[in-house]
């Protein structure tokens, strides 16, 4: 039997809640599975969008595609990371829908990391996860 993963965002920390992550997720003892960083590679080689958009979409599709291959959904996510270049509140503002997308309604604990590069020079995102396999 699974339990559900406990989110927590205790009052002497930031609300993380009003902006859809948690600060705390806490998993029963269990299986794991820990996804790679998932890029705007695309399983048909088609090119990679200039835009953080069109990048996101692609990104939030292998993170599903990825979650589907372990028979787990965004309710499983413990964690995600999310890399990204040129990091601005604008660009952040961009990113969001996106991100909400994916957790589809959870809030799992998030960290954002403003990086120099990616695996490639055109890449402008990356989200890795840890999520809980259910069952």
């Amino acid at each position: 039997m699974t339990t559900d993963i406990s989110r927590m965002n205790p009052p002497s920390l930031p609300d993380a809640g009003a902006a859809g992550y948690s600060q705390i997720s806490i998993v029963e003892p269990g299986k794991l599975a820990f996804i790679s960083g998932q890029v705007a590679w695309s399983v048909d080689g088609q090119p990679i969008p200039s835009t953080l958009g069109g990048q996101a979409e692609i990104v939030v599709r292998n993170c599903r595609a990825a979650l589907r291959a372990v028979g787990a959904t965004a309710k499983d996510i413990v964690i995600a990371r999310v890399y990204m270049t040129d990091l601005t509140d604008e660009r952040l503002g961009e990113l969001w829908p996106h991100v909400h997308a994916l957790f589809d309604g959870n809030q799992p604990s998030l960290t954002g990391i403003g990086v120099a590069a990616l695996a490639g020079p055109e890449l402008q995102l990356e989200i890795e996860m840890t999520v809980r396999i259910p069952g």
